[in-house]
């Protein structure tokens, strides 16, 4: 099974990994020519960091090429499916005990970021919410310990 991405994941990581390729090469035609009027290029630290560097970067682009040429693509704007949580959906939680509300989004693993509202579809809190609907009650186990959470909105794009 190919995993899954939203349309917007997709086209992040090609533009975070075009900025790598265009941003460090500056920096590192930069530390070279630092590192080479410092002297011989055999012994020097700073030298062998920029190229450590540069092949790291390197490295993570050939990696998000690979994974994404592999993933399938979902169009979260064209799915019709109401009040129904599937990949994609943008959930609004309340928690039941104290009233606080969260609001995520159900994406693929490659473009998650709790910091940013996304959870990756294999998350304990995502596999919970997936197929419920608007005005349930879900039990979400995590690490963390167990909470109920009222499925205030879901909505999708």
């Amino acid at each position: 099974m190919r995993p899954p991405i939203t349309a917007q994941g997709s086209a992040a990581p090609a533009r975070g990994a075009g900025g790598a390729e265009e941003r460090p090469a500056p920096c590192r035609h930069q530390r070279d020519r630092r590192g080479r009027a410092h002297g011989d290029l055999k012994e020097n630290a700073e030298y062998h960091a920029a190229r450590e560097q540069q092949g790291f970067i390197e490295g993570r682009i050939k990696q998000l090429e690979g994974e994404l040429s592999h993933a399938q693509v979902i169009d979260v704007t064209s799915l019709n499916v109401g009040d129904k949580v599937v990949f994609g959906a943008t959930v609004q939680l309340a928690d039941e005990e104290t009233g606080e509300e969260k609001r995520y989004q159900i994406v693929g693993d490659l473009e998650a970021d709790i910091r940013q509202g996304l959870i990756a579809i294999s998350s304990p809190v995502a596999r919970a919410l997936i197929g419920r609907h608007a005005g349930d009650v879900v039990t979400i186990e995590a690490p963390g310990g167990t909470s109920e959470y009222e499925i205030v909105e879901v909505s999708y794009g």
